[in-house]
């Protein structure tokens, strides 16, 4: 019996089965099976229902990726006014993270919904929990939320000088690594070390996105083999870029953070979601009084995010409360909030001509149609191999 149900009961003064037992010996036995017998009865007609009429409220937590962290936020506030009888309780971790933290237990929290930042990811956590003999892992079928891709930024200045056709090139990153000065990249002396940020490709999907597309470009392969990321190749360049990015951050929205805090003396390109990095331009244009501007690698890959509703220790009416929720993201309404935020919506939407949206800002370098390949995410398996070369660079 879960906690509802037996809370339920005692709120109508209906004995467990347990107790049901012991009072048969008493003279209100008559009763006490009649109880019972209605409280079969209104379980059978769904305690979900019944829940409004006594003041209990399902509480549904949500683990999702840190970029999804201010348009949450937002859509939960309109979604428990227009559901007092659901709590939401928003959790945020890098988006891989998400996944090793329930597939190895470690949250102090049981989760109802998982939103990474990619579809792929789902599948991931699908596969390793059928690898630990769990057969059934989700109540529905994990649903699209919304949209988005990498993309590259750079302060306006120093983009001009590294991509000088306004085109965004690997090569020219990875020769800025190896050469570390502004210098002798054709900028200013006083402008001091290159420094590039990514996330870190262990906790973070934007971080192995980024390490997937500079390995496609160093090795000219449109797809990468598990052979192709154990190319020696492929080990040097990680190496690289592990030596050159300091600390890389957790998570995508933490990274913009802190690449608009440090400035460009301290943070010249990075690698990022386009909607996170359309949702804070404005934020950098009002701290560095200058804005970054977007590039768009050739080809990118468009990631999709994906709500699934776990089944282990997840009561049916806590899943049917999250339902609902992952159905309310997906509304118009809804979907209009996600396009503020600079996502792309899954349905059909004229982004330019949405009011109060990045898409209408004039932002330096953003593209709705960009004419660009766009591929999607490569398969868990590459992912994880990316990981263990990263980790032995």
């Amino acid at each position: 019996m879960d906690r509802l149900t037996q809370k339920f009961l005692s709120i109508l003064k209906i004995p467990s089965s347990s107790e049901a037992i012991i009072s048969s010996n008493n003279q209100d036995n008559y009763s006490a099976n009649k109880a019972i017998s209605v409280g079969i009865i209104l379980a059978s007609l769904g305690i979900t229902y019944l829940l409004p009429i006594f003041g209990l409220k399902n509480t549904v937590t949500i683990v999702s990726g840190s970029e999804l962290k201010e348009v949450l936020e937002e859509i939960e506030k309109k979604f428990e006014e227009e559901n007092p009888n659901i709590n939401l309780d928003l959790k945020f971790q890098g988006s891989q993270d998400i996944i090793n933290n329930y597939t190895e237990e470690k949250n102090d929290f049981q989760p109802t919904i998982l939103l990474p930042a990619n579809s792929e990811l789902i599948t991931e956590l699908e596969t390793q929990l059928k690898a630990q003999g769990e057969t059934d892992i989700f109540y529905d079928t994990p649903k699209a939320i919304a949209k988005t891709m990498l993309v590259a930024i750079a302060w306006e200045e120093r983009g001009k000088v590294l991509f000088p056709d306004n085109k965004f090139n690997w090569q020219r990153l990875e020769t800025a690594l190896q050469t570390k000065n502004w210098d002798k990249l054709g900028g200013k002396k006083e402008w001091g070390s290159f420094d590039f940020i990514t996330t870190d490709p262990t906790r973070s999907n934007s971080g192995q996105l980024t390490l997937n597309l500079w390995a496609k470009s160093q090795l000219n392969q449109n797809n990468l083999t598990l052979n192709d990321v154990n190319n020696p190749k492929i080990s040097t360049l990680f190496q690289l870029i592990k030596n050159s990015v300091y600390q890389p951050p957790r998570s995508t929205d933490i990274l913009l953070q802190e690449f608009i805090a440090r400035g460009k003396n301290d943070a010249d390109v990075a690698t990022v979601y386009e909607s996170i990095a359309l949702h804070r331009w404005l934020q950098a244009k009002e701290n560095q009084k200058q804005g970054y501007q977007i590039y768009y690698p050739n080809p990118t890959i468009e990631t999709t995010i994906m709500g699934a509703i776990v089944k282990k220790n997840i009561s049916k009416s806590e899943a049917k409360a999250g339902k609902k929720f992952i159905d309310f993201l997906t509304e118009n309404e809804q979907q209009i909030i996600f396009a503020k935020y600079g996502f792309r919506p899954m349905i059909n939407l004229d982004l330019k001509s949405l009011p109060n949206t990045p898409w209408n800002q004039n932002i330096m370098g953003v593209e709705i149609n960009p004419s660009i390949k766009i591929n999607s995410s490569p398969n868990p398996e590459i992912m994880n191999e990316i990981q263990k070369i990263w980790y032995r660079s």
